[in-house]
């Protein structure tokens, strides 16, 4: 079996904007209680799960990304 190919920051984030423009999912924002960054105290879909997967390295990304589509997808 061949390893999956490691994926970038950027790859992240472009599978995340595509979950953001796909009307079948739910892509509410997240709370955020730093008014400087967030003024409005709500981070956007993208930003909070890009936060969560640098905080978290042992996370594999792709597994993260199906088990979202999975969590987030309109019944």
């Amino acid at each position: 079996m061949r390893p999956m190919p490691l994926m970038t920051m950027e790859d992240i984030t472009a599978e995340l904007q595509a979950l953001v423009d796909d009307p079948t999912m739910i892509t509410n924002t997240g709370f955020s209680p730093n008014t400087e960054l967030w003024p409005d105290n709500r981070v956007p879909f993208v930003e909070m799960h890009l936060s969560y997967i640098r905080a978290h390295k042992n996370v594999n990304p792709q597994d993260y990304l199906s088990n979202l589509r999975l969590m987030i997808k309109k019944r």
